[in-house]
């Protein structure tokens, strides 16, 4: 997925560090990128959060980068 490599060089990251944040290999991380794989929706989480973007703007349903806004919770 290019948005996901794009988010990581945007940050001036290699595969290894964001693989390290997410507790899981390079090889599995690459697997994302290249879309060998799909990601899990846990992994997307810590993506989206990690990146303060949406899950959307992750899988190319948007070009809005921002979040969404947080539920607010009584």
């Amino acid at each position: 997925m290019n948005r996901l490599r794009d988010l990581r060089e945007d940050r001036d990251l290699l595969q290894k560090d964001i693989a390290k944040i997410l507790g899981m290999s390079q090889t599995g991380y690459s697997q994302y990128e290249t879309e060998t794989n799909d990601i899990p929706t846990n992994i997307l989480k810590k993506l989206s959060i990690y990146y303060n973007t949406s899950i959307d703007y992750i899988l190319c349903m948007t070009n809005e980068k921002k979040p969404y806004p947080k539920n607010k919770t009584n």
